[in-house]
C-alpha cells in the first residue's frame, strides 16, 4: 500500500474513532463514516471491504492507542517488575474508562484467533513483565498462569466499571481485586532472600527462556526435560 492511500485510511480511521467516542459501536455505520470522512461508500468499501472490516481496523487503532500511552508511563516508572504490573493494571484500567466505547471493541467482542497485531502486542508486554518478575524471584505462578490471571481479572473489572453509571463508580474495587490478584501471583521479596522453592524453579525456568534466546547449546529434547522438572517444582 502507498503512502497516499496509507494515509487517506488513517484519516478514515481518525473520522471513524472520532464517531466511536461519541456514539459507541452503532454510530460507526459505513453510511455515516463516509460521510463524515467526505469519501463515497465505494471507495470505503473498498478500504475495508465491510463495517466488520472497519470495526476491526478500529479495534487494533485502539490498541495501538493503548500500547503507545502504556509503554511511556511504564518508561517513567521505577525498575520494579512487581511495581510496574500494579502500575500496568491501574493504566489499563484508567484506559478502559477514558476510552469505554473502543475498550468494548477491543476486549468485548473478541473472537478466537481474530486478534489484531497490536492486541498480540499488549498480551507481549504482559508477558514480558511477569517474564522479568520470575527472572527475580517475585513469581510464585508459571508465566503462562499468571498471564492468563491478570488478563481476566483487568479485563472483568474494567468491563465491569465501564457498565456503572460514571457517578456510581467504585475504583477501591479495581483496586482491591488489583491488590489480591497480583498478590497471588507473585512474592513479597525476591526467592535469593528466601526458601521458596517455587520462586527458584520459576526465575531459574525464566532464566533459561532467556539463555535459550543468546544461543545456549541444548538441543530441544533436553530443554523440554528441563523445562517440565523445573514446572513440578513449581508446582
Amino acid at each position: 500500500m502507498n503512502e497516499g492511500r496509507q494515509a487517506a485510511r488513517r484519516q478514515v480511521l481518525q473520522v471513524a474513532a472520532k464517531l466511536l467516542e461519541e456514539g459507541g459501536s452503532e454510530a460507526v455505520s459505513t453510511r455515516a463514516v463516509a460521510a463524515a470522512a467526505g469519501i463515497t461508500a465505494p471507495a470505503l468499501y473498498r478500504m475495508f471491504d465491510d463495517k466488520d472490516g472497519l470495526l476491526a481496523e478500529l479495534a487494533a487503532y485502539g490498541f495501538e492507542m493503548y500500547l503507545a500511552e502504556k509503554r511511556e508511563a511504564l518508561a517513567l516508572t521505577p525498575d520494579d517488575p512487581v511495581a510496574d504490573l500494579y502500575r500496568g493494571w491501574d493504566l489499563h484500567v484508567d484506559y478502559g474508562l477514558r476510552h469505554p466505547a473502543f475498550y468494548v471493541l477491543m476486549y468485548g467482542t473478541a473472537r478466537p484467533g481474530r486478534r489484531p497485531p497490536a492486541a498480540d502486542e499488549a498480551h507481549a508486554l504482559l508477558v514480558r513483565l511477569l517474564g522479568r518478575a520470575a527472572e527475580s524471584g517475585r513469581l510464585r505462578v508459571p508465566v503462562e498462569q499468571a498471564t492468563r490471571v491478570i488478563h481476566a481479572a483487568t479485563t472483568g473489572a474494567t468491563l465491569a466499571l465501564i457498565g456503572e453509571e460514571p457517578s456510581q463508580r467504585d475504583l477501591t474495587t479495581s483496586a482491591r481485586l488489583r491488590d489480591t490478584v497480583i498478590a497471588s501471583v507473585t512474592t513479597d521479596s525476591p526467592a535469593s532472600s528466601g526458601s521458596d522453592l517455587a520462586s527458584h524453579a520459576l526465575a531459574l525456568d525464566a532464566a533459561l527462556g532467556t539463555a535459550l534466546s543468546t544461543g545456549v547449546p541444548l538441543r530441544d529434547t533436553e530443554t523440554a526435560l528441563l523445562r517440565e522438572w523445573l514446572q513440578q517444582l513449581a508446582g
